[in-house]
């Protein structure tokens, strides 16, 4: 059976553009937007299955592959199933536990899913970021798409930054979940697609002056 094609090139593409921009907002502020993260940082990595890495070996999933990337500590704090409501409720120990530099999240995908008020998602995503922020620790938010058939992140997450002002990258989700060779599943990428999402995250971390 011929292996499917993966479209790598559209992907390269759009990120060498996203970094180019950032590039330039660095350049017109004077410093990077991320403070750099200490050589023995611990980063978490929260949210629902898509962090947790359903479709692929434990090792497959983002954090595990991100970790080795970026040589730090991940703590994968995906739940598989989870609602927004219930990651807000879960945070605060974790952070506690933890006690990391950066927080990576990626959550909402289930709210989408089961089609609960946008205001709700919202609103707890703030919750959660509030929560990072008042413990000093660094945030990047993955935008998540609404199910359909062209996949973009939903707008939410675009109003949660703009509010609260942390770094989002808006469409990575979407855009491995629109390249078949990249799924498990309509809603979840498998190992190759958890490779994209480290990798990007990785080089966005770097831009940010994360690393």
């Amino acid at each position: 059976m011929k292996k499917p094609t993966i479209d790598t090139s559209s992907l390269a593409l759009k990120y060498f553009l996203i970094s180019l921009v950032l590039g330039l907002l660095v350049a017109c502020s004077g410093e990077p937007p991320f403070q750099p993260l200490s050589g023995s940082a611990t980063v978490l990595a929260f949210g629902d299955s898509l962090t947790a890495g359903n479709g692929a070996p434990q090792q497959g999933s983002y954090p595990a592959q991100l970790s080795g990337l970026i040589n730090l500590s991940v703590i994968n704090g995906g739940v598989s199933g989870e609602e927004s409501n219930e990651g807000r409720d879960r945070l605060a120990n974790l952070l506690d536990q933890y006690r990391p530099e950066l927080l990576i999240l990626c959550h909402g995908g289930n709210d989408l899913l089961r089609k609960r008020p946008l205001a709700q998602l919202e609103e707890n995503l703030k919750t959660m970021i509030t929560m990072a922020q008042q413990r000093g620790i660094q945030i990047l938010l993955l935008g998540v798409p609404s199910p359909g058939i062209f996949l973009s992140g939903n707008k939410v997450y675009e109003n949660v930054a703009a509010d609260t002002g942390v770094e989002l990258i808006p469409d990575l989700i979407a855009d491995v979940l629109s390249q078949p060779a990249l799924k498990s599943d309509t809603i979840h990428p498998n190992e190759a697609g958890y490779t994209e999402i480290a990798e990007t995250i990785a080089s966005e971390l770097k831009k940010l002056g994360a690393i």
